[in-house]
């Protein structure tokens, strides 16, 4: 299978070749990268390529291993029977399908993401390595067993919260994203952008990596960030011009709200434009 990419997401080849390596070992593909590098858009995009279903799963730090397989809703049906519900006795009507589950029993192959799987407990991971190694799994409940009617291509996505366990680390093939380069970026601005003015991409870029760049910043400003800038650049021509004719000794740049997150940095960015006029200012007589 070749993943090439989409009109809106820009693959590079090493990217390429994990997605391909991940579908011929059937092994999940573990992505972990900067957040906003697009680990979520990765199985997003692999679904819209393949003209496929996309099954999300998000995990939180309270989610278990086996509500993706199926939830019993024991206090429901306890409840029925108190009121006399019909249908009470099967079993079934009280069972909640995972997301795992849904994934197994589709009629086709889907992309099924499990997204931050560092959120959860460290036992989260292990907890599931039977039923992604043999693509099935046991209801105790109803006494049946649930199989992939087609494997479906899993893609996990994780921002380093925790270490994982080092028995799913064998069981996936295993991609980290690095950061796009200028090129990179260039590439995936032009996707989102076409009618862009090079000028203000060319500009836009050059203060996007010096904020990144920048000694003790808390949050340094993703892909989506820039993006998200760009798109606020092209719509107000008084921003842009605040950007040709930015000046280092000032500390934030117009519209800066879409690429600094927090006061810590914007503070930072103040005390290192202070830095920079007093060094060109010279020293007092």
């Amino acid at each position: 299978m070749a993943f090439e990419g989409t009109s809106t997401y820009v693959v590079t080849d090493a990217l390429r070749l994990a997605v391909e390596a991940a579908v011929t070992l059937q092994r999940p593909l573990l992505v972990k990268g900067e957040p906003g590098t697009g680990k979520t858009l990765l199985a997003e995009e692999l679904a819209r390529s393949l003209d496929t279903r996309l099954i999300t799963w998000h995990i939180k730090s309270t989610t278990k291993a086996h509500q993706g397989l199926y939830e019993y809703d024991a206090v429901s049906r306890l409840r029925d029977s108190q009121l006399g519900v019909e249908g009470v006795h099967e079993v079934r009507n009280y069972i909640n399908k995972g997301k795992l589950w849904e994934a197994f029993e589709s009629d086709e192959r889907v992309v099924l993401l499990i997204d931050e799987i560092d959120k959860a407990d460290i036992e989260f991971p292990n907890d599931l390595l039977q039923e992604l190694d043999r693509m099935e799994f046991y209801v105790y409940e109803t006494d049946q067993t649930v199989r992939a009617r087609h494997r479906p291509i899993i893609v996990i996505t994780s921002n380093n919260e925790k270490e994982l366990p080092d028995a799913f680390l064998r069981r996936c093939f295993f991609h980290y994203i690095d950061f796009p380069d200028r090129e990179t970026l260039q590439q995936i601005v032009d996707v989102h952008f076409p009618a862009i003015a090079p000028r203000l991409v060319s500009q836009a870029l050059e203060v996007f990596f010096d904020l990144r760049q920048a000694p003790g910043l808390r949050k340094k400003p993703s892909t989506s960030e820039l993006v998200d800038w760009l798109k606020l650049l092209m719509a107000d021509e008084l921003a842009q011009e605040a950007l040709y004719q930015r000046d280092p000794s000032k500390a934030i740049p117009p519209l800066a709200g879409a690429l600094i997150k927090n006061e810590q940095d914007t503070a930072l960015l103040e005390r290192l434009a202070f830095m920079v006029r007093r060094q060109n200012n010279g020293p007092r007589r």
